[in-house]
């Protein structure tokens, strides 16, 4: 008498090797082909793609830093409490304007009393509001203040920013403080942040760039020891220990968007500012800027 028949079709494409044979074949594969065991080694094949011309190296740049965002929290990308831009609740309506004009912000928090105590965020348009109702109330237009450890991983603060549209948090530290501010720019900067940064003049450094135009994109964090030694110039001795503070310091005011500047015989141009700080120069020997600038126009 034949089994009665299960009812089951058969599972198509199935093992023809049993376990045991399957499982050696696999080891043997990736004897043969092996993959990827760590972070690690996955960006160094990210990079051996880009030397066979598997991937552009703007791609190879922003699949890096999804991979080494995993390992960044806030704390680790916020923009500091000092370097903070805050507006007053109390303050008058032109001094509030005259500080959301000089920023350029989309977004500010907004205090009382101290700057720990922050009662919203004020979009900047919403302050364009009060010109034509000068009767309205400041609190009433402010939005709802989202919180967030220092801790908290970029990739989960990422999916929240995407979720919701509070496109700015504030960070506190362990005690409750507010140690600094973080926005969807600042995350998705470890990502993309650097694709322009593409012939680095020394290895393993990270704050110095070369340019295509032959000119130099220099982070404002970098030491002034580094970009003497970099440069070959002997930058002025300060109590400064970045190039940002001492071109911030030797200019008097915090330097903008744009502006020039002509130090040891290097020319810096504000590329970008934030949270009161440069963030980045481009760098060219100040002869060669100005020889640039006086060319000209091509026919």
């Amino acid at each position: 008498m034949s089994e009665p028949h299960s009812g089951r079709p058969p599972v198509r494409g199935a093992a023809k090797h049993p376990p045991e044979a399957r499982g050696l074949l696999e080891r043997m594969l990736e004897f043969l082909h092996p993959g990827p065991d760590s972070k690690s080694e996955l960006i160094e094949t990210l990079a051996d793609a880009e030397q066979r011309e598997l991937i552009e190296p703007e791609s190879r740049q922003m699949l890096e830093g999804v991979l080494r965002m995993a390992e960044l929290s806030a704390g680790d990308a916020m923009v500091a409490a000092p370097r903070m831009d805050l507006l007053d609740i109390d303050a008058p309506y032109d001094e509030l304007l005259g500080l959301v004009i000089d920023a350029g912000h989309s977004r500010f928090p907004v205090y009382e009393d101290t700057r720990d105590n922050i009662l919203g965020i004020l979009l900047a348009k919403d302050l364009l509001k009060m010109q034509r109702a000068p009767e309205l109330n400041l609190r009433a237009l402010l939005r709802p203040t989202v919180f967030v450890p220092e801790s908290k991983g970029l990739n989960e603060l990422l999916r929240e920013f995407r979720g919701n549209r509070n496109h700015l948090a504030i960070v506190i530290d362990e005690f409750g403080r507010v140690a600094g501010l973080i926005t969807i720019e600042d995350v998705l900067e470890q990502i993309v942040g650097e694709i322009e940064d593409e012939f680095d003049i020394e290895e393993d450094d990270g704050d110095i760039f070369g340019l295509t135009d032959h000119t130099y994109r220099v982070s404002g964090d970098t030491s002034i020891e580094r970009v003497n030694e970099s440069f070959e110039v002997q930058l002025p001795e300060t109590d400064f220990e970045t190039i940002g503070g001492l071109v911030a310091h030797e200019m008097g005011h915090v330097p903008k968007r744009g502006e020039h500047y002509a130090l040891a015989g290097l020319h810096f141009t504000v590329l970008h500012t934030k949270g009161g700080a440069v963030r980045w120069f481009k760098v060219s020997p100040a002869a060669a800027a100005a020889a640039s600038e006086t060319a000209p126009d091509a026919l």
